[in-house]
């Protein structure tokens, strides 16, 4: 059985603090029809330290966690459950839900904390439609993403179409693109992977000497 309340450490803390962003994150994607929740275990009388569209269960940040969510716990604990679990429920007001409770480990691999996300599924189809569609403005700021392979293809793919914003760009000196491109790919953080200095030395004609020199310049700025 879970205990009442277990004891964090710091580590514990700023771990379940960090997975906020990873409830907002989930909730801006999933849409209005989706109640996201992170529960703290150290004080269950008030658990709920997230909330995102609490208002398909009537919550707040602050309410205590749920007899269901901590039965949910017991039964990942006890049936040796991968961490997580699904199933269907409903709010204080009869609506169905369909539910997911996923455990987050802190220190020594202790439980700390669930994130639990609600599917309110009475949503109705135009809205779960109007989350999922891109909006007119949306539809402009398509981001291109390349899905390779392997780390070489990504760093050619990104260079190349560097090059090519770069050589549509009139205004820019023909004695700067070089510099501009590794300046794109550098925002780009496509140096973060092992060998890219001397794959775009070698796209761009350079020495690794050189395109070292425009990045610790770039940086000093």
């Amino acid at each position: 059985m879970t205990q009442p309340n277990i004891q964090f450490t710091p580590e514990d803390r700023c771990i379940l603090e960090s997975y906020k962003t990873t409830v907002e994150g989930f909730a801006e994607y999933l849409g209005e029809g989706y109640e996201v929740v992170l529960h703290s275990l150290e004080d269950l009388n008030h658990s709920v330290i997230k909330i995102i569209n609490g208002h398909h269960t009537g919550r707040k940040e602050g309410a205590p966690i749920t007899d269901l969510a901590l039965d949910m716990l017991n039964r990942i604990q006890s049936e040796g459950l991968p961490g997580h679990i699904s199933y269907f429920t409903h709010n204080k007001k009869g609506d169905p839900l369909k539910s997911t409770t996923i455990t987050i480990a802190g220190t020594y691999g202790k439980i700390i904390g669930l994130l639990c996300i609600n599917f309110y599924l009475n949503t109705p189809v135009s809205s779960l439609l109007a989350d999922l569609l891109p909006t007119e403005a949306a539809e402009r700021k398509y981001q291109s993403e390349n899905y390779a392979d392997n780390p070489q293809e990504l760093v050619a793919r990104a260079v190349s179409a560097a090059m090519e914003q770069v050589k549509s760009d009139p205004s820019i000196p023909a004695s700067l693109k070089k510099r501009e491109i590794i300046s794109i790919l550098d925002e780009q953080g496509i140096f973060r992977f092992k060998d890219s200095v001397t794959q775009v030395a070698e796209f761009l004609t350079l020495s690794k000497n050189t395109v070292y020199l425009h990045l610790r310049n770039l940086h000093k700025k």
